[in-house]
């Protein structure tokens, strides 16, 4: 069946390899590869190539894999919307996040939910906000939490807004003011997070005319709490990012409110198992006073 075939080339691809599409699909090795070649008979042309460094996708692989994506999402969507007709909760649900509401969020949010949908499974990806945004435009993931903007051809569902603060060690000559300026941020050498994590940071800095003094760029929060720490630089970062925040760093607030609106995004139509996932992350935000949309 072709279907199947899309399923084993679309796992291989996923995995990396044969014996590990195997593995998945409780298939021999043998019999994936059969599948992929008989695909390939099928087509007219070669997907993947085989080498030392594993299995890669062939150019036109690169454009078939777009369409065999959507065509086994179609599958599993349709697959849900059966089993809702008939009163049941099944299926499978991607999810793309970024680092604080995988650590703040998820872990509660997810056990709630599959205690309340057992026959569901999630599945969690992990990327920064230009990553996660064209995951979903493609297909990979069902749904992704991000912060505004977003493209037009997304829906965005915005949950809480998510201040903006500045932070510095309590060694800076700044460390006594409540709230800091713009022209002071300016001046200052600056710690931020790697291109990709910091769309709001640079909104700011567009908005208010700044023209940051960048010292240093990290991918951890940690990395960059420990930085400020030792008084390297200032930072500015969201709150949610500063539920542990080392004794010796100073919160300051920034000289006008600024907030990352926090939502999360589908492409048109989601399945009946992303619905019921955001109906969940709807209802423990509201009742932990965490929801203001």
């Amino acid at each position: 069946m072709t279907l199947s075939r899309y399923e084993i080339f679309f796992t291989v691809v996923e995995s990396g390899s044969l014996t590990k599409a195997g593995e998945l699909l409780k298939l021999t090795q043998s019999g994936v590869s059969h599948a992929i070649t008989s695909l390939e008979n099928e087509f007219g042309f070669s997907l993947l190539t085989r080498g030392r460094s594993g299995i890669q996708l062939t150019s036109n692989g690169e454009r078939i894999i777009t369409y065999i994506r959507e065509v086994l999402l179609i599958d599993e969507r349709m697959k849900q919307e059966v089993a809702a007709i008939n009163g049941l909760d099944i299926g499978i649900v991607k999810i793309g996040t970024f680092t604080s509401v995988a650590s703040q969020w998820l872990p509660h949010i997810i056990n709630r939910f599959e205690h309340d949908y057992p026959g569901i499974t999630l599945k969690l990806f992990e990327g920064d906000y230009s990553t996660l945004e064209e995951w979903v435009l493609q297909g990979v993931i069902d749904c992704g939490f991000l912060t505004l903007p977003t493209p037009k051809s997304l829906e965005f569902h915005p949950l809480k807004k998510d201040k903006m603060l500045c932070i510095l060690s309590d060694q800076h000559p700044l460390h006594s003011q409540e709230q800091i300026s713009f022209k002071q941020i300016q001046a200052e050498p600056m710690i931020l997070p790697k291109e990709g994590w910091d769309n709001e940071i640079q909104q700011i800095f567009r908005e208010n005319n700044i023209k940051p003094n960048i010292k240093f760029r990290v991918s951890d929060d940690q990395a960059i709490k420990s930085m400020v720490q030792e008084n390297l630089g200032i930072s500015i970062r969201p709150k949610m990012t500063l539920a542990h925040i080392p004794d010796n760093v100073r919160i300051l607030n920034l000289e006008n409110d600024f907030f990352r609106i926090i939502g999360i995004a589908t492409k048109p139509n989601m399945s009946p198992a992303t619905k019921k996932f955001m109906d969940c992350v709807h209802s423990w935000l509201s009742d932990h006073n965490l929801l203001d949309f």
